[in-house]
């Protein structure tokens, strides 16, 4: 049986350096070995830029990432029929989860094999993202000591589906809850997706909303790892600079979050569910 932490795939190395990260404690969790894969785009990473510290010191060369098709037929050339995936998604349920399915039996069928395909619950499936992103704000509010009243957003990347704004507001719904009673005001947005209404408000829009248009106000992106969008130069960030040259009087200071699959209750929550799907699979079966 082989095991893999699965990510929509990214450019950036830091995104597949984060990939790699939580695939290896899981394995350290699970006593399983889970292999990093990303779904497109990481093998497009030079592999030096993918190095760790401990990487670096040693002076050993990284590893090339793998992608999906490259490292299915990989396995299978090796003989194995059986995978296991853990999503690494905010939710495996909507567009993306949909279409990576769909990738998958058809790469079934070019292999022309019977493949046994499991994939475990992810965050959103087991409960974990409320708690996580809760965190983060008290963290960022800590960290920055702003009254706990300081404004919110709630911010997701965005998508054709309209689960995916359905998610987002139910996350941000619970999210409030959470931090009750003491908070402020709390609004959920989109990065972008103008053009599907489900998206609005956008980031932008929010950030120049009354109550959200100046002083400080704090960011909590609902992704997982630093990339194109999330991190210090990522296209959140952007936006947030914007809106605070176009609010300039009075100003607006934009605080970010860290991100969701950085904080430890990912890699237990994860973890619990690979233990829970392994044990299904062989469970043994009585007549």
């Amino acid at each position: 049986m082989i095991v893999a932490l699965i990510d929509n795939g990214s450019l950036e190395p830091a995104a597949h350096r984060n990939l790699r990260a939580v695939a290896a404690a899981l394995s350290e969790r699970t006593d399983v070995l889970v292999h990093p894969v990303s779904w497109k785009h990481s093998d497009r990473i030079m592999p030096e830029l993918l190095a760790d510290t401990a990487t670096a010191v040693a002076g050993a060369t990284a590893l090339p990432a793998w992608t999906l098709a490259p490292f299915v037929r990989s396995m299978v050339a090796l003989g194995q029929r059986e995978f296991v995936f853990v999503p690494f998604f905010i939710s495996a349920q909507g567009a993306i989860g949909s279409a990576l399915r769909r990738d998958l039996e058809k790469l079934q069928q070019e292999i022309g094999t019977e493949l046994a395909i499991t994939f475990t619950d992810g965050l959103a499936t087991r409960g974990a993202i409320p708690a996580i992103v809760a965190d983060r704000i008290r963290g960022e509010l800590t960290d920055r000591n702003l009254p706990a009243t300081t404004p919110v957003i709630v911010v997701d990347h965005g998508g054709p589906s309209p689960a995916s704004a359905l998610l987002r507001n139910a996350l941000a719904e619970e999210i409030r809850m959470l931090l009750s009673p003491a908070i402020g005001p709390l609004a959920a947005a989109s990065m972008e997706g103008e053009e599907h209404g489900h998206n609005l408000p956008l980031l932008a829009q929010q950030l120049e909303a009354p109550g959200f248009n100046h002083g400080d106000v704090v960011i909590a992106p609902l992704f997982l790892s630093p990339g194109r969008h999330a991190g210090t130069d990522g296209d959140l960030a952007e936006i947030a600079r914007a809106a605070e040259d176009r609010l300039a009087v009075p100003p607006l200071h934009c605080h970010f979050t860290e991100l969701i699959g950085t904080h430890p209750r990912a890699v237990d929550t994860l973890a619990r569910a690979l233990r829970d799907t392994l044990l299904s699979l062989h469970a043994p079966t009585f007549a």
